[in-house]
Order: structure tokens, then sequence, then C-alpha cells
């Protein structure tokens, strides 16, 4: 392979124009201390075959373990992003991440001999220099990006972040404390120019009064004004010169680069965020993940209307919730609402509206496909299809709003899930779910799935309409 030089994927790696995937070309090393662990520590890059993806190595522990970089291996994400797998971990990785994402650096060993990367000046610059003793070549196989099909929101804390369709990866951020301090805002396409002049510089920051916290939580063992600035009141204290007049703002940008390589792909989307964090980064990637993995809807052009099914039976002992009421639907008016067909349709029909409370009815045969290897001899409805069920249920109460009429609910996220009691070919799924709170287009609904009167599973679950 040729070695390619760093300028030369500028814009290819989020228009398009690259398909290849990348890696280093030869080897890279750097020493110094860990930010939180104060631990010395020598890291070294390493390229790796293609599909590898970014991996980490402790050539310290016996057998030199790996974790990969991907969200599910995402333990911790206080003031820095740790990966955990077994009893290996490794902390603050974001700004490693970040590097490799900036550059569009698709797979990559990083070993340390140490628990976390040196924190070097605190920004990506001796990454950078990294990258660039080492080159970066191509690699034979095509590389699979993401890109964000529809909007994504999520509230935590103090964060607020959005994620919207774009041909190209791009970040709108805003960054403040508390008291409003040091309120800055930048946007930028994200390329490997641009990452390198308008990113990579920015160093981590914190505010004077934070530190005590800090050490007593155990955390920036390794840090000082060489490696961090430190805001005092409106006071900025540093070794030198801020390296861009909105300088934390752009280190805020800098970890979102980081954290959200964890989704193990390029992303093609505009993120817009008002005071970011690790654990509201990580949380997106799982987000966008749910996204990634959510079966796409066949078209349905020229096919004729389905035929009016048969009412279906109910079993004895069933609750009385099964009986149809006010605001009953049959299949066809559940089609009519919602875009899902054969074999994805989870609700037969809707035995109750009462304004924001919704009952929808789903009977489990063994005709299901997923019976088939969901188990052989033993079939069970997998629990994330009660979740789906409970989902589009909640859809149902929106989409009936003459408001809403021809929008697409899709299934954003769920929290709170529990799944009590397995469900089994000829039981009837009750899908009994209340609407909590519709801001906008995004919605919050409760739900609860019972066989027989029984809880069998419930969940928290937020949606989104948007246009079809």
């Amino acid at each position: 392979m040729n070695h390619l030089p760093l300028a030369k994927r500028a814009g290819g790696l989020f228009n398009g124009a690259v398909v290849q995937q990348q890696t280093l070309n030869g080897p890279a090393s750097y020493s110094g201390i860990g930010l939180h662990s104060g631990n010395r520590v020598t890291m070294t890059f390493l390229p790796a075959p293609p599909s590898t993806g970014i991996r980490f190595r402790r050539v310290d522990l016996e057998g030199k373990p790996e974790i990969e970089a991907r969200v599910e291996n995402v333990v911790e994400n206080n003031r820095s992003t740790t990966l955990a797998k077994g009893n290996t971990r490794i902390h603050t990785v974001e700004h490693v991440l970040a590097t490799f994402a900036g550059y569009g650096i698709d797979n990559a060993i990083v070993e340390l001999d140490a628990n976390e990367p040196p924190i070097a000046d605190g920004s990506a610059r001796e990454y950078c220099k990294m990258v660039q003793s080492a080159g970066i070549v191509p690699q034979d196989e095509r590389q699979e990006s993401y890109t964000v099909t529809a909007p994504i929101e999520l509230e935590m804390g103090e964060t607020i972040m959005t994620l919207f369709p774009d041909e190209a990866f791009k970040i709108s951020c805003t960054s403040a404390d508390k008291q409003g301090r040091f309120t800055q805002f930048y946007s930028l396409e994200l390329l490997p120019t641009t990452w390198e002049r308008d990113l990579a510089h920015a160093r981590t920051f914190c505010f004077y009064e934070e530190i005590e916290f800090l050490f007593k939580s155990g955390l920036i063992k390794g840090g000082g004004l060489e490696n961090a600035v430190v805001i005092r009141d409106d006071a900025v204290l540093t070794t030198e010169p801020l390296r861009y007049p909105d300088e934390f703002v752009r280190h805020k940008m800098l970890d979102i680069v980081g954290d959200l390589s964890l989704l193990g792909r390029p992303l093609r989307g505009h993120v817009i965020a008002v005071k970011p964090s690790h654990a509201a980064n990580c949380e997106m990637v799982r987000r966008i993940l749910a996204q990634v993995r959510k079966p796409l809807v066949a078209a349905q052009a020229f096919a004729p209307p389905p035929a009016a099914p048969k009412p279906a039976p109910i079993l004895e002992g069933a609750a009385d919730e099964t009986k149809a009421q006010d605001g009953a639907m049959d299949i066809n008016g559940v089609m009519r609402l919602l875009p899902h067909r054969y074999p994805f349709l989870l609700v037969d029909r809707v035995a109750k509206i009462d304004g924001n409370h919704i009952i929808g009815i789903k009977n489990v045969t063994m005709n299901e496909p997923y019976f088939q290897g969901h188990f052989p001899g033993h079939p069970v409805m997998p629990g994330v299809l009660q979740l789906e069920a409970m989902a589009q249920v909640a859809g149902i109460v929106m989409l009936k709003n003459a408001e809403n009429a021809g929008k697409i609910a899709y299934f954003m996220s769920a929290e709170d899930v529990k799944w009590r009691k397995p469900v089994h070919p000829g039981d009837v799924l009750v899908i009994d779910v209340e609407l909590t709170k519709m801001r906008g287009k995004i919605g919050k609904a409760k739900g609860v799935c019972k066989v027989g009167g029984e809880v069998v599973s419930e969940a928290a679950v937020t949606f989104m309409l948007v246009e079809s």
C-alpha cells in the first residue's frame, strides 16, 4: 500500500469521495503522564488490518488484553470516558479517539503500558504529531459510514443535544458554566484539515472551584497548568496565551468527536449541542445505534389492501381490557396509522383509546417468524419485540390526531425496561400505554404488557414524529 498524504483525505471521509478504509503506515510512540491517574505511560500507535476498528491494548498486563473502542465498552463518564472489558480498564480515551476520527483513520492499535493515555498538553496536538510521523495508508476494504436518517434529540442534566441528517459531519456547540461565564459558540464541518487547524490544539480546562472536589474524587492526579487551563472567576490561568479565542468550546467539540467515534464507523449528520458532557455524548451514540438497528419498513406500493381478518379469539382468563371499548380499532384502522407491515407490525387491534390512554392487542401465534430461532423447542417472544409493540401502540395515540396525519412515529429510546415473564405462542399480549408528555414532535409514554392480567414487561419509551 502507498502512503496517503494527510491532507489528501480532507473532505473525502465525509462527502463520499473516499470509500476505502485507512490505517497508519507505521508505528509512532509518545511518553508522558495520565491526567487523572498520574501514572507514567508510553503510548504507541500501530497499524491494524481492515475492519479491526480502534483497539486499546494493555501491554503491561498478562496476555496483553485488548478493548474495542465501542460504546458497549464504556463503563464511566466522570470527567472523561473510560472503557473496560473484564478487569481491564483504559481511562480518558476521548482525545486519542478524536485524533483518529479527525484524520479519518478507521483501523489502529493503541498500545499502553499503563491504564491511561498520556495527557501531553491537554489537547490532541501531540497525538496529531504521532499520526503525522506514522503516515496514513488506504486499505482494500470499503469504509462503511452511517448517515443519520431522522433527527435524534437528547436531554440529560444540563445538556441538550440534537442530531440532524446531513451528508457531512458537522458540529455546532455552545459551552458555558452554571454562572454563564465564558459562554462560547463555534460551528464547523469536520475534515482532516479543519480537525488539525481548528480543534486539535484546544486544551482541556476546569474551573478553580472544582479542583478540590476533583482531587478528593481521585481525579486529576497528573493535572497542572502545563496540561490544562484553569478558570478562576473571570481570569484564565495558563502557561501560555489561549490558542483560540474560544478555546473552551472547541475542546468540548474535540471531546464530542472522540466520544461519537465510539459508534464504530464514521458518522454523517449535524450535531447541535448545548453544554455537552461525556455521558450525554455516549448516550447519543447509543441512540444512533438504535436508529441504525431499526428495521427498514418495506414499501407497499401497488400492494392490494389487506383483507379484513376474523376477530381474534380471546383466551379464557384474559383480562377484560381485551374487550372492545370506546375508540376500538381493527387491523385496517391500525394499518392506516402505522407504516409497519408483516413481519414487523406488532399490533393486531386497539381495544380502547381514552384520551392519552390506549390498550392494544397482539395475538401471539406459532406462525410468528421469530419462533423459528427463538428458541427451537421452547418458543419465547423476544423482549425487544414487546418493547417495539409498546412503541407502536404509543405511536397510534399520537398519529390518530388529525394534525399528525401522514407522519411517522420513530422509536428513539427506552428507559426503566423490565422483562418479568416469558411470552409464549397462544398468549394474548395486552399492551397498555399512556402518553405522559408531548413537547413539539417528541413524545414520552409509559407502557405495560400483560398476559392473563399479569405483567410480563414494562418500559418508558420516547419517540419522535417526522414527516413521512
